[in-house]
């Protein structure tokens, strides 16, 4: 199943980008020379860029579901209530948070533009504004991977063993110092696989650029995975070699990241 689902289709899309193929006709081979018009194309430059700002801002859910865990990793009245409110963002598709997101940054009726315009005196279109666009996707896509993480690290922390927490305490140890030498160290597993997903899933982001701008405005939006879909299987798009090459190179960026990750992996495992 691997190999018939995973290892041969990544061939195949490595052999398309050699050629220029529209998906119907005869292929043609052309060498090297979709990367090469990579190398001169604004929109890719544009779509590596704000793949970047996603990679840059969606490790921010790693420690913010570190918070809302510690938070909610106490016995207080309607624990259970919050519990539930924290972890709705991880239930639901991205499709849906996307239109959720959507109605929220609408200029007409939402409600940012209203509380912007409060104390600005004017309200920005979100999502019309280039300026402001990916931000505000990236924003959207925080929502449920900081519910992710969150949930990640609450198991961690029903796992951490007590007895260390108990000499801690018996030493004195309280406040930051008890999270930073006794806790985070117990929630490196739960951080290892929360930094893995969220690496990934900041890399292959496609649905709620889709959803929200379909790449817009004017193609500022764009990423890498919507970047092939247009080339290769949108409506506007034929160029099977061309997004194929893009798609190579997404792939070789998470090949990196990826292979980092389990080379750490082993070590930590070899050590101990």
């Amino acid at each position: 199943m691997f190999l018939l689902y995973v290892i041969i289709p990544i061939g195949q899309s490595i052999w398309i980008s050699f050629y220029d193929w529209d998906g119907l006709g005869a292929a043609k081979w052309i060498g090297l020379r979709n990367y090469i018009d990579l190398l001169d194309d604004d929109s890719f430059y544009t779509s590596l860029k704000n793949n970047v700002w996603w990679l840059v801002l969606y490790l921010l859910a790693i420690p913010a579901g570190l918070a809302i865990a510690l938070f909610l990793n106490q016995t207080v009245t309607g624990i259970r209530l919050y519990k539930s409110l924290f972890f709705f963002p991880f239930v639901i598709s991205q499709v849906v948070v996307g239109l959720i997101f959507s109605w929220f940054y609408a200029p007409d009726f939402g409600l940012l533009p209203r509380i912007l315009g409060f104390f600005t005196g004017s309200e920005t279109a979100i999502l019309a504004d280039e300026r402001y666009a990916t931000f505000g996707i990236i924003a959207a896509g925080l929502w449920p991977q900081i519910a992710y993480c969150m949930i990640l690290y609450l198991t961690g922390l029903n796992n951490i063993n007590p007895e260390q927490v108990e000499a801690a305490r018996m030493d004195n140890a309280k406040g930051f110092a008890m999270l930073w030498h006794i806790v985070i160290p117990q929630l490196r597993p739960a951080t290892f696989i929360a930094l893995v997903v969220t690496v990934i899933g900041a890399l292959r982001s496609f649905d709620l650029v889709s959803i929200m701008t379909a790449g817009g405005p004017y193609g500022s939006t764009r990423v890498l995975s919507y970047f092939m879909y247009e080339q290769s299987l949108s409506e506007y798009g034929t160029a099977m070699g061309y997004g194929a090459a893009i798609a190579v190179v997404l792939f070789a960026i998470m090949l990196v990241f990826i292979s980092l990750f389990i080379t750490r992996m082993l070590m930590q495992e070899r050590n101990g």
